[in-house]
């Protein structure tokens, strides 16, 4: 018997499945593509006062950088698969500052195997200067 295949998710369905997640709302994530060809997801998110690391200082909190790029690797291996995925490890490292712009994650699939898949996750701010790399781990079994 085969299995069925997967039909990668559309930048609609993952804009839908970030806005089912209040965290992910907050974050303010929205979908700029999504491309199974390329198995690459672009993510954006605006700065807000919430975000900064010290109050009036425009700087991003690394802990939302964080959160950005295992969100946007999430999805890119989430998109190969069908469905968002949790995650198994990950690892983040801050190249520079984030500050008084909005975040640009690019997520590159690695491997979307039957049980693991990984995504390199570069962030960037909006005149293209790169900030932050990072890799996730996310499981890909069904569950």
């Amino acid at each position: 018997m085969s299995k069925p295949q997967v039909v990668a998710l559309s930048a609609a369905d993952i804009q839908k499945l970030l806005d089912a997640s209040p965290f992910n709302l907050f974050l303010g994530l929205n979908v700029v593509s999504a491309d199974p060809v390329k198995q690459e997801v672009t993510m954006r998110s605006a700065m807000r006062a919430e975000f900064e690391r010290r109050p009036g200082s425009k700087q991003w909190h690394g802990g939302v950088i964080a959160s950005l790029i295992d969100t946007a690797g999430d999805f890119a291996v989430g998109m190969m698969v069908g469905r968002g995925l949790p995650t198994v490890n990950f690892r983040v490292d801050y190249l520079r500052p984030a500050i008084d712009t909005a975040l640009i994650a690019v997520a590159r699939v690695r491997r979307a195997g039957k049980s693991v898949g990984v995504a390199d996750v570069d962030v960037f701010d909006e005149k293209g200067s790169l900030l932050a790399v990072g890799r996730g781990t996310y499981s890909t079994l069904e569950s």
